[in-house]
């Protein structure tokens, strides 16, 4: 998984210098693909069919391809594309292993700064940094919402309820530290498993948005429902993760 991913990372790289030249194709309002995606896509498949011909695919642009039963890989080949097209350096290759219904791996690969987030399920979660290798990663420890900072995902046009989730979002700014919104979920896990948000919510995510984000988040101690406190599906409406100590808060911040 690391190896397809560092493999997919060359040429999003090289694209993203040069950004500006990029044919782009839309594929509805505000919501953008790129060649980039596409051969970032197919060079993640490539690779990992390599070593694991007889696994299914599941990716954002390709679609399924039905494998074994019981293995599937699920990828978004460049997660944060319209931070990526407007030349904003926050994006990411992710990468999900999922074993019978339940994902056992997962990769976060940040190009730009060369963060490489991974877990194995039962194994932790750990980051590899240009200064450190496989340093552990945990949830922050905050339990109090006023020194919590929260990350988000805002609806963009054509997508969700906005006045609903803006009641929503008036009620987490009244009573936290600080809310973030950086266009790319599977950082947003990342981040919240390195403990440097304490808190994330959205809705609407798609399997190949959380899969392995899922993973990190509960290998580095935190936990992960639905906005209701309900069990998380895989493709769910929302999702809200966090560390323990704040995870009843923010479900009743949500719903207030």
């Amino acid at each position: 998984m690391i190896r397809a991913a560092f493999a997919a990372a060359k040429n999003l790289k090289r694209d993203f210098g040069e950004v500006e030249h990029l044919q782009i194709s839309e594929k509805g309002p505000g919501d953008f693909v790129s060649h980039a995606d596409i051969k970032a896509e197919r060079t993640l498949r490539a690779e990992l069919a390599r070593t694991r011909p007889e696994y299914g695919f599941l990716g954002e642009e390709g679609g399924e391809t039905k494998g074994d039963g019981r293995n599937r890989w699920i990828v978004d080949p460049l997660d944060g594309t319209t931070n990526f097209l407007h030349g904003v350096p926050h994006f990411a290759i992710s990468i999900g292993l999922e074993r019978e219904g339940e994902i056992i791996a997962g990769v976060i690969y940040q190009p730009i700064s060369d963060e490489l987030f991974w877990a194995e399920k039962g194994n932790g979660a750990y980051v590899d940094t240009p200064n450190a290798r496989s340093r552990r990663l945990r949830v922050s420890g905050r339990k109090d919402p006023a020194r919590a900072l929260v990350a988000t995902g805002i609806p963009n046009i054509g997508k969700g309820d906005h006045a609903d989730y803006h009641r929503r979002l008036e009620a987490v700014t009244r009573q936290t530290a600080g809310v973030r919104r950086w266009g790319a979920a599977s950082l947003d896990f990342a981040f919240l498993a390195a403990g440097r948000y304490d808190a994330f919510f959205e809705y609407g995510l798609a399997p190949w948005d959380v899969a392995a984000g899922l993973l990190l988040v509960r290998e580095a101690g935190g936990t992960v429902s639905d906005v209701a406190g309900k069990p998380y599906e895989l493709g769910g409406p929302s999702v809200l993760a966090s560390n323990f100590g704040l995870h009843e808060p923010m479900i009743g911040i949500l719903g207030s």
